[in-house]
Order: C-alpha cells, then structure tokens, then sequence
C-alpha cells in the first residue's frame, strides 16, 4: 500500500463513489445468479441508493455513461490538484470499468448473449452460465474489496488494475 498523507472522510467517501460505475456494469453478469438464488440480491441493498441516482441522472441522459466515463477521467483522473487518493480510487474504477466491457464485448463476439435484468426465465446453455457468474464474482468481489479499502483509508491492490492505475496517476 501506498502512503500519500492523510486522508478525510470525505476523501474517503468521494473516492467510493466513482465505482459505482464498475458495479452497474457487473450487474448483468450476475442475473443468472440473482435468477438462481434471488436471496444474493440483499448483497446490493447497501448500493440500493447510488444506483437509484445512477440510474435516475446517468440512465435518462443520451450516452450518459460515455460523458461520465470522459467527465471522471478528464476532470478528476487528470486534474492534479484534487487528492492522489481520490484520483487513484477513480482511475481503478474507470479500469475495473474497462476490463468489464471487455469481457462484453469478447462474450458477445463469441456469440454468448448476456441478459441484462433477472427474470429468472432465461434460456442459456451452461458455459455462458460459470462464465458469468465467474466474472461476476471477480469484479464483484474486486469493487466490494476496493469501496471497503476506501472506506478505511487505504489504497486498495488489486493486482493487474492496481499496476495499471499506477502508470496513469503520477
């Protein structure tokens, strides 16, 4: 972990705020899993109220997810008078962000649908299930670890993204 001065609480909880971003973008990952076991959707309870807004002011704004990718990048990531802390936390996020459209996009070139809102009635074949369900428990596990991390103050390592989050703050 990386000392760069202290921190606030409210340091703390800006810098838990970008990865809501990562954790909209896992959701779909896991709907075979909430379809399966609709007992894991208390796990989202805490993050019940940044996805209300999130959805409510990004979701009603015609490629809102692209301007706030852009908006944290450009005005926090590269703004150099706003906190390491702060500026690490959302580079990670907006990578996690990346690796997660990544898998996406490859699952959806190899011909793996992916369904976006449980319904507990999709079709799916096996493969595309564990697949699924892999990556969502990862990037689940890596946002989860990240926000808890922030929360206390220190620099969360995650070990590719963490090494990549380090080459674009300096």
């Amino acid at each position: 972990m990386t000392w760069r001065g202290s921190t606030t609480i409210g340091d703390r909880l800006l810098a838990c705020l970008p990865y809501i971003l990562p954790l909209v973008n896992v959701l779909g990952f896991g709907s075979y899993l909430f379809a399966t076991f609709p007992v894991l959707m208390t796990l989202l309870i805490p993050f019940f109220p940044l996805l209300f807004l999130y959805f409510n002011i990004v979701g009603t704004i015609p490629y809102g997810e692209l301007i706030l990718f852009f908006a944290l990048f450009l005005l926090v990531v590269r703004n150099y008078k706003i906190k390491h802390f702060i500026r690490y936390n959302t580079m990670q996020s907006l990578l996690l962000s990346i690796f997660l459209s990544l898998c996406q996009w490859t699952l959806r070139l190899l011909g793996f649908p992916l369904a976006v809102i449980p319904d507990g009635s999709f079709n799916s074949n096996l493969l595309i299930d564990i697949i699924s369900t892999t990556i969502f428990l990862g990037f689940f596990g890596s946002i989860v670890y990240s926000i808890v991390e922030t929360i206390r103050g220190n620099y969360a390592e995650i070990p590719v993204v963490s090494e990549a989050t380090y080459t674009q703050i300096r």
